[in-house]
């Protein structure tokens, strides 16, 4: 990892306590240019990634809180009639922002939902016939509650599809937990972290990821891994062609931050079930990702 990637890793793990893996992966997403599902209970520090993700990598931070009642105009923004000039003028939404948090985005309509998937695909939002490009970088982070919880709706696949990574914190690890309760609150941690990057370095070091190599031997890896998720008799479909580009891009991110040269297999490993876990359609429901990394731990490497 770069001296520049390593200070700012640093800098969230001292936010984010007891959560090295996790962080790691968000890093990784936001270097592949993707977007970022949590999924988890509340009150285990999701919010607080997010916000520390903005703060490290000095990126402009919005907030939207989905609810049963959220319309895409309030996510997009709106066009409104000014008397002194005559003519409307367009408000932009919180989705122009360099990070947008989709707090608790299975609380929200499917119709809201739908809105977040133009900008999450396509960077840019059309809005009332004229099409406005959103900034650079654009890194949504999403939160979702489990789906047993009271007034939820669950993603469809599409808007699954969207996200490159879906991950789960967990509760912390005791030793982490006992400095969460000795120490300052973590907001007021994040008001006195420095950014360590600008947003002009983040978007050399996304560039960066691109020029990873990935040798013809770690493509056979990638499509053998592929192909055993579209013969598992525990799973009604397995990866499309968009989610092996996305495995491929992750594991080119996951080598920057390890310093390989090229993708090697233990890259692919990392970050499969991350990027797999939500994109397979499970026979069992609750199996997708223990089939995940039963897939990683038999299909052997070439």
């Amino acid at each position: 990892m770069s001296p520049q990637l390593q200070a700012a890793f640093d800098a969230l793990c001292g936010i984010v306590l007891g959560k090295d893996r996790q962080l790691r992966l968000a890093v990784a997403c936001l270097l592949a240019r993707g977007h970022l599902l949590i999924e988890d209970i509340p009150g285990v520090g999701k919010t607080t990634l997010a916000l520390a993700l903005s703060k490290v990598f000095g990126l402009h931070f919005q907030r939207v809180q989905f609810t049963s009642d959220l319309l895409p105009a309030d996510i997009l923004g709106v066009s409104i009639y000014e008397p002194a000039t005559g003519a409307f003028r367009f408000h932009p939404g919180p989705i122009f922002a360099q990070v947008v948090l989709a707090d608790e985005i299975n609380r929200a309509s499917p119709k809201t939902q739908s809105a977040l998937l133009e900008a999450m695909e396509e960077r840019q939002v059309t809005s009332e016939g004229a099409t406005r490009a959103l900034p650079e970088p654009f890194f949504v982070v999403a939160t979702q509650n489990p789906s047993e919880q009271i007034g939820t709706f669950p993603l469809p696949e599409s808007q699954l599809d969207r996200f490159l990574m879906r991950i789960s914190l967990g509760y912390p690890p005791a030793q982490a937990e006992r400095r969460l309760l000795m120490e300052s609150e973590r907001r007021d941690l994040l008001a006195n972290t420095p950014a360590a990057l600008e947003p002009e370095q983040m978007l050399a070091l996304q560039q960066q990821v691109q020029t990873i190599r990935t040798s013809p031997a770690l493509i056979d890896y990638l499509m053998a891994l592929i192909d055993a998720t579209r013969r598992h008799p525990g799973l009604r479909q397995g990866l499309s062609p968009r989610a092996g580009l996305a495995l491929r891009r992750c594991a080119q991110a996951w080598a920057l931050l390890e310093n390989h040269s090229g993708v090697i297999p233990e890259d692919v490993q990392a970050v499969f079930v991350a990027v797999a876990g939500h994109r397979l359609s499970a026979v069992e429901s609750d199996r997708a990702i223990v089939i995940a990394e039963e897939i990683l731990a038999s299909v052997a490497i070439p």
